[in-house]
């Protein structure tokens, strides 16, 4: 009943745990001398007591109920620094882990999946430390205080009451198998549901060119009504298990409260103490009837708590400590790797980038191009073979000093909702004005930024409100200031009119002059002035050369050139 690997997350937090226990027995034992002074009360009261006797009782009851209030209110207060200590821990233990990850990908997770880990998941969590954990060990404990108790006055009803208490956990792990595939299930759709809604705002637009806005309204209803229907689930399985609990509960103190009436009529039981019996017999099963109410609350926090497991168990990109501090030469060194275990996507691939000159890497869609950035940003490990930098393997240098030596600049590079200048300090905190239009320039874009507010020109979230192409000119720009040793260009020039990609990559030649420059492109036109061209097959190096030396060759390279080649003139002819 309790999960070992989350109970693990609650750290330094565990005392919360036991003083709410502690609070919640001396609570309980408040409220048994309570019964016992109305008990003490009614005996008075039989006998015909003077109404100074009746002091002492009330005394005690009202001691009672001060102990019992006031542990009431701590027990509240230590549960909600146990959420909230727990809730922030958690949340600290996430944002660590995406750090650490950095570019590395959580596999099988969406944004969306990430957001509501990271976010709602922490808070259905919140129910599970510090409502759940408690009650547990509370419910476990309650019963064996009140049957010490108990078995002093009369042992034949005590012992009854204590045999029908383990039938109600019994009936929770009877539920609990189907009710942990029902939650999986229910945070999966909830998460589900969550990714169709997000996927259609961002491509809300897309789906109105296209008219295909009513049937993705019709997905996300099918979504919304698997949700709805796994949510009647968990509802109908809840009440049935609280059903049953509540015929065990109160037919096992149903049980209690006959024989302590049995005992008074046929066994000779002091009514006084038979009446005492029948009043606790109740509280013998309460503290389980709740701990099972909070155990199908909780159990939508195991299923998050679960999510929030598998993002901080994913591996940690390995990284050592060494520096760099000499050639800036990068070597693929027979490197094969593969997503899933089955199907090699590099196949032994060996590949130099000097720390001077332009280097491509080019190919058909799917050959490995990607996967090969992916390598030298540190984001994949190889199966075999290794990658080095001046003769390190990359894994063993220091994360934070291989990135200040990388700037990496792809297609869909992430600019943030901050001012031109703001994006540009990121890069390079003390850059200078004439620094960010020097490099805005370059790209064909300070004319752009000069006409529309300046550098104090806010990006809005996802840089709406400039172009693709302008987007893409900004995050080369940034790159350009960050002033590293190596540059990785990833179809950076996608989206991007033909003039100003021609301007572009006569700045991306000229920063090669004294900087590796490694650029991976479709588009053939745009590697010909590299020094060197791997042209890769099915994740195979299958040439490598200048172009001149590729083109004499007449095999896959120049094969694919020619073949854009054709193509771009004959859509430059039809427009005209």
């Amino acid at each position: 009943m309790i999960d070992k690997e989350l109970f693990k997350l609650i750290g330094k937090n565990k005392k919360y745990i036991f003083i709410a226990v502690a609070l919640q027995v001396l609570g309980l034992i408040a409220n048994v001398s309570i019964t016992a002074c109305v008990c003490y009360a009614v005996y008075l009261l039989t006998k015909g007591a003077e109404a100074t006797r009746f002091l002492y009782p009330l005394i005690g009851a009202v001691l009672g109920i001060a102990v019992r209030y006031t542990c009431s209110r701590l027990t509240g207060d230590i549960k909600d620094t146990l959420g909230r200590g727990v809730k922030r821990d958690l949340r600290e233990k996430v944002y660590n882990k995406i750090l650490r990850l950095g570019v590395k990908t959580t596999d099988g997770m969406s944004m969306a999946g990430l957001t509501q880990v990271s976010l709602e998941g922490v808070e259905q969590l919140d129910i599970y430390f510090s409502g759940y954990l408690p009650q547990f060990f509370f419910a476990m404990l309650a019963p064996i205080v009140l049957f010490l108790i108990c078995v002093w006055i009369d042992w034949r009803t005590a012992l009854v009451l204590i045999a029908c208490v383990p039938l109600i956990p019994l009936s929770i792990v009877a539920v609990s198998k189907y009710a942990k595939k029902v939650f999986a299930k229910y945070w999966g759709k909830y998460t589900s549901m969550g990714d169709t809604f997000l996927d259609s705002v961002q491509g809300l637009k897309e789906l109105k060119i296209f008219q295909a806005d009513a049937a993705q309204h019709v997905k996300i209803n099918e979504s919304a009504e698997e949700f709805r229907v796994i949510t009647m689930k968990v509802l109908v399985m809840q009440l049935v298990s609280i059903t049953i609990m509540d015929l065990v509960a109160y037919g096992g103190a149903g049980v209690g409260i006959g024989l302590a009436i049995c005992g008074a009529a046929f066994w000779g039981l002091n009514p006084l103490a038979a009446l005492f019996l029948c009043l606790v017999s109740v509280e013998f099963f309460l503290p389980l009837r709740a701990f099972g109410s909070a155990f199908h609350v909780a159990m939508n926090g195991i299923s998050a708590g679960k999510k929030i497991l598998s993002l901080l168990n994913t591996p940690d990109p390995e990284w050592g400590s060494e520096t760099l501090d000499g050639s800036r030469d990068i070597q693929l060194d027979d490197i094969t790797f593969s997503y899933d275990g089955k199907r090699d996507v590099l196949k032994h691939v060996r590949m130099t980038f000097p720390e001077r000159g332009m280097t491509a890497i080019v190919g058909e869609s799917g050959c490995g191009k990607s996967t090969v950035v992916n390598m030298l940003v540190g984001a994949f490990r190889p199966q075999s073979g290794k990658v080095t930098v001046g003769g390190k393997q990359l894994e063993k240098l220091s994360r934070e000093n291989w990135y200040s030596h990388l700037a990496a600049v792809s297609y869909n590079t992430y600019i943030f909702n901050e001012s031109v200048r703001d994006n540009f300090k990121m890069a390079k905190e003390s850059v200078t004005d004439a620094e960010i239009y020097a490099a805005l320039e370059k790209v064909n874009l300070k004319g752009f930024i000069e006409e529309n507010g300046g550098l104090d020109k806010v990006i809005t979230e996802d840089a709406n409100n400039i172009s693709g192409g302008q987007k893409q000119r900004l995050a080369l720009a940034i790159a350009l200031v960050s002033d590293k040793d190596i540059y990785v260009f990833d179809e950076a020039t996608s989206n991007i009119d033909i003039d100003s990609e021609s301007i572009i990559m006569k700045n991306i030649k000229a920063l090669s002059e004294n900087r590796s420059v490694i650029v991976i492109s479709h588009r053939l036109a745009n590697v010909v002035p590299a020094d060197n061209i791997y042209y890769m097959e099915d994740g195979e190096i299958r040439e490598s050369g200048s172009h001149e030396a590729l083109m004499a060759a007449k095999k896959g390279y120049a094969r694919l050139y020619s073949t854009q080649k054709q193509l771009e003139q004959g859509y430059t002819e039809a427009i005209a």
